[in-house]
C-alpha cells in the first residue's frame, strides 16, 4: 500500500500519517483516529477506508 495516498480528502490526511497514529498511539476505532488526526470527521466518506487500516494494523484482517 502506498503510504503517500490520501485516505480523508477533507483534510488530506495519509495512509502512512493514519498508521503511524494507530501504531503509535495505541488507537482501536475510528473515532480515535479522527480525534488524532482529524481524518473522517468531515465529510466521514472515508471512515470505511479508515475502519480497514485499523483492522490490518491491529491484526485483524
Amino acid at each position: 500500500m502506498d503510504r503517500k495516498e490520501i485516505i480523508c480528502e477533507c483534510f488530506l490526511v495519509s495512509r502512512g500519517e493514519i498508521e503511524d497514529a494507530i501504531r503509535e498511539k495505541k488507537l482501536k476505532t475510528v473515532e480515535d483516529v479522527g480525534y488524532v488526526t482529524n481524518a473522517g470527521t468531515g465529510c466521514g466518506g472515508c471512515q470505511g477506508k479508515i475502519q480497514e487500516i485499523l483492522d490490518k494494523v491491529n491484526g485483524k484482517k
